[in-house]
């Protein structure tokens, strides 16, 4: 039996408009469950950020509806922006200002009094605690990334916001940022996350989001959406080569390759019956020996930009 998920975010028919008349999203919806990690993926331009910029209230509305938690995110503003916490792409901090006292304002900014113990646990957390009382310029930009999260949830959100979180660090400090949002997870936070690193979204995501020209092409839980789209290759590799594909086997649609040496052989994860069996049984029939089999799968990347060009 399916649990129903309780609703955080919901936005309806949201339209952005720019005074140069772009449309930068056009009758976009979207509903986000609490506590899970969605992964917005769309090229550049798209419309992801401006769609966080309309949530979190730091671009305005041309039309249309956004509900956070329940709470209209014009009418009831202060409400909506005290359980939202938002990482930006760019790097914004005052770079003379000593790591604990930046992330004590954030704090303030949103009229939550000083939380000594909270704030400590938070940048243990972050791995920055042996920092707090560094100036933010001495930092390298990995550090200064995780002092961006700090402020993000200095004041205790429930929704965190994150946009490119991973954009310019190395392999090893994505790593430690995976398991940053893993843990933030645990603890109920709800995340969105938008990255050009279609793997990460691969690994942390519960439901991917597709946008493009401002518009939302689909959201779906990701195991359903791989499964679905998902396309198994069976390289088969031949004992002798041969010219072209026998009579018999053209129902299957193989692709010879490596010069008559293989063919491939493709088909859906999603089905039943994948005609494998079927195929090494005519195979054999007709005399047709195999010396080795492998399988390959299509990967999340392949059908992000299989969607975008459809």
């Amino acid at each position: 039996m399916d649990v129903k998920l309780s609703e955080i975010i919901t936005v309806s028919s949201l339209v952005k408009k720019y005074d140069n008349k772009f449309l930068a999203l056009n009758g976009l919806n979207l509903n986000i469950n609490q506590g899970e990690i969605i992964a917005l993926l769309g090229p550049n331009g798209a419309g992801k950020t401006t769609l966080i910029s309309t949530i979190c209230g730091l671009t305005s509305i041309t039309s249309g509806k956004i509900e956070v938690n329940g709470f209209d995110v014009i009418k009831d503003y202060r409400k909506t922006r005290e359980i939202i916490g938002l990482v930006p792409q760019e790097l914004a901090l005052e770079p003379f200002e000593k790591v604990i006292n930046s992330i004590r304002f954030s704090r303030r900014l949103f009229g939550k009094k000083d939380d000594n113990k909270y704030l400590n646990q938070l940048l243990i957390k972050l791995q920055l605690f042996d920092k707090k009382d560094n100036i933010i310029k001495s930092l390298s930009g990995g550090m200064k990334r995780r002092v961006m999260i700090a402020k993000a949830l200095s004041h205790n959100p429930s929704i965190l916001f994150l946009d490119e979180p991973t954009a310019g660090v190395d392999v090893e400090l994505r790593k430690d940022m995976w398991n940053i949002i893993r843990e933030l997870k645990k603890e109920g936070v709800t995340i969105i996350l938008t990255t050009h690193y279609i793997e990460e979204a691969e690994m942390m995501a519960d439901r991917i989001g597709i946008i493009n020209h401002g518009e939302l092409l689909l959201v779906e839980e990701k195991n359903k959406l791989i499964k679905r789209m998902s396309v198994k290759t069976l390289k088969v590799k031949l004992k002798k080569s041969i010219t072209k594909i026998p009579k018999p086997l053209e129902k299957y649609k193989l692709k010879l390759i490596d010069d008559g040496n293989s063919f491939n052989y493709y088909y859906n994860t999603g089905n039943m019956k994948t005609g494998i069996t079927s195929l090494l049984s005519d195979m054999n029939d007709i005399g047709i020996n195999l010396f080795d089999i492998q399988t390959e799968e299509t990967s999340l990347e392949e059908i992000f930009v299989k969607i975008i060009k459809d």
